[in-house]
C-alpha cells in the first residue's frame, strides 16, 4: 500500500521503504528503508530521512508501508530485479 495514495498518516519514528534512485548511475535503483522524522527546519512538517539526509514528505515521494509492497511496485514500474 503507497501510503500516499491510501491516505494513511506518518508519524515521526515510522520505518518506512521508498525506491531510491542512485544520484552517482541514474539507472541503479533499489528498495531501501529510510526513517520518518520530524523535519529540521521545520518542526511542524515531517521529513523521511535516508543515507543522512532529510528528503521532504511530499506527494511526490511514493513510501511503503513494508519492503515486499514496495518491492513490488518497483516490478511493476521498472520490470527488473532489484539492484543491490
Amino acid at each position: 500500500m503507497n501510503l500516499n495514495e491510501s491516505g494513511h498518516g506518518f508519524q515521526a519514528g515510522d520505518i518506512v521503504y521508498v525506491i531510491y534512485r542512485n544520484p552517482h548511475t541514474q539507472n541503479v535503483a533499489n528498495v531501501q528503508s529510510a526513517a520518518v522524522v520530524h523535519d529540521p527546519d521545520n518542526p511542524e512538517a515531517l521529513s523521511i530521512f535516508l543515507y543522512d539526509t532529510y528528503y521532504p514528505l511530499n506527494d511526490e515521494v511514493a513510501v511503503y508501508a513494508s519492503e515486499t509492497e514496495a518491492e513490488e511496485a518497483y516490478q511493476y514500474y521498472f520490470g527488473d530485479a532489484l539492484e543491490g
